[in-house]
């Protein structure tokens, strides 16, 4: 591709202006923007300018550094590379770029590792009454800016900050504070904690993720914060469903469902039949279905949002895993469809970009299924494209299901394109190497 990128022109002068009521975005402004993001989610000071941005719309740079094209994408709401009209150069794999900081966990598995052993070794401090005499609005707001960024910006800032503010919420409880203040920070801490262990199981460590979880339910406890308890039960369900233990993932959702844990509850209720429905248990997971396609929820006040939040985008995907461990291939496709259709209509800002990768794959596996290779390729391609640091070990495993249903189609040229380019996917990660899972125990462990 030569010549001016005015798909990154016209992305620009179609993004208002936040100086200029009824202009659109300068280069200078854009720039000016995308560093500011970039400092809010890395610590980190670039120095992108509105010359660099002119040279990008000349065509000049081809293929900017990841944490530049993650800000491009961010202020533009635009959903991947390609659509800004950037490629990587020939020869050039999609994660080798010019030098920008960490993007992925590669090299940092001990990271992982020490990090659920510092929360394990925490438990018996959360299990402890402290108290302390802070604020904690801005540990809140972090942790909000942190879900609902997540898969939208690279990882690894995000589970340093994650790790920092539980690490100041403990170290604040060692003063003295009023008991509410107190429960706020537990609080807080918990919930830090649920989005160490939630990255931790895209990070392909669900083992280590139940470490952290174990000291967020005692933090939920001490805050007696029933909204974090769901998606404390949630996010055990999780790590039990990628380990393949759905007893264990069914037991969690399911006792996750006695607290008014607002959008949570919607989750567990669509998780739980997904994991009877995987164990053979056909009438009461649709009885939870029926359950959860008619639950009215509310998102509740201190939900915050993001990986952290069910909207009924993401409970769909859940039904349409449900109907393909029933064997109801059409009624899969009609859940995923649905699910695609309503993430479309939310803006890419405010979307949960790894469930609906998820939903877009339920779809392709739908589709297959019904013979229907051409619809099967248009519903991967978007996720085909997600930059390295994004593809999460839920969403190489669910790929890796795609690519095996293509086996009946890979006489055909397009059958072995989808399997190759699927396989591409696959082994082009910024995960670290997965070890060996250990056998888990089928109990709830801290339920009391």
């Amino acid at each position: 591709m030569s010549g001016p990128n005015e798909f990154l022109r016209e992305a620009r002068e179609r993004t208002p202006s936040r100086r200029a009521p009824g202009e659109h975005m300068s280069r200078s402004e854009l720039a000016d923007t995308i560093c500011a993001w970039l400092w809010d989610t890395t610590e980190i000071k670039y120095d992108l300018d509105g010359h660099y941005i002119a040279k990008l719309e000349r065509g000049a740079v081809r293929w900017p550094g990841a944490a530049y094209r993650s800000g491009l994408r961010h202020v533009l709401g635009i959903a991947s590379d390609s659509e800004l009209g950037f490629f990587p150069p020939a020869g050039v794999a999609l994660n080798e770029t010019e030098p920008t900081p960490p993007s992925s966990m590669v090299g940092h598995d001990d990271d992982l590792v020490n990090a659920g052993d510092e929360s394990i070794a925490l438990l018996s401090y959360a299990e402890e009454s402290n108290v302390g005499d802070l604020t904690v609005e801005q540990l809140h707001a972090d942790i909000e800016r942190i879900a609902q960024s997540y898969l939208r910006t690279p990882i690894r800032p995000l589970f340093v900050k994650s790790r920092a503010i539980r690490d100041r919420a403990f170290a604040l409880l060692a003063g003295n504070q009023a008991p509410r203040q107190s429960r706020d920070l537990y609080a807080a801490a918990g919930w830090a904690i649920t989005l160490l262990a939630w990255m931790s199981v895209d990070l392909g460590r669900p083992d280590i993720a139940e470490g952290h979880t174990r000291t967020a339910w005692a933090c939920a406890e001490a805050a007696d914060h029933d909204v974090l308890r769901g998606w404390i039960r949630a996010t055990q369900h999780t790590a039990a469903y990628w380990q393949e233990d759905f007893a264990r993932a069914a037991a969690y959702a399911e006792d996750g469902l006695r607290y008014n844990a607002g959008t949570a509850r919607l989750f567990l209720a669509s998780a739980a039949s997904v994991d009877l429905a995987r164990l053979g248990r056909t009438d009461k997971a649709r009885a939870l279905l029926d359950i959860a396609r008619t639950m009215v929820v509310r998102p509740a006040e201190s939900e915050p949002g993001g990986v952290l939040l069910c909207t009924p985008e993401r409970a769909e995907g859940l039904w349409a895993n449900t109907h393909l461990a029933f064997g109801d291939v059409r009624l899969t496709s009609d859940h995923a469809d649905h699910s695609v259709a309503l993430f479309e209509a939310v803006p890419y800002a405010l979307r949960n970009a790894g469930s609906e990768r998820m939903a877009r794959l339920q779809q392709a596996k739908a589709r297959l299924l019904l013979g229907e290779l051409d619809g099967a390729i248009e519903a991967a391609e978007p996720v085909l494209l997600v930059p390295p640091e994004y593809r999460v070990r839920p969403l190489i495993q669910r790929a890796a299901e795609v690519a095996a249903l293509t086996t009946p189609y890979v006489r055909s040229p397009k059958g072995r394109m989808l399997r190759d380019r699927v396989a591409d996917f696959t082994q082009r990660t910024g995960l670290p190497p997965r070890p060996e899972s250990p056998d888990r125990r089928p109990v709830l462990e801290e339920q009391t």
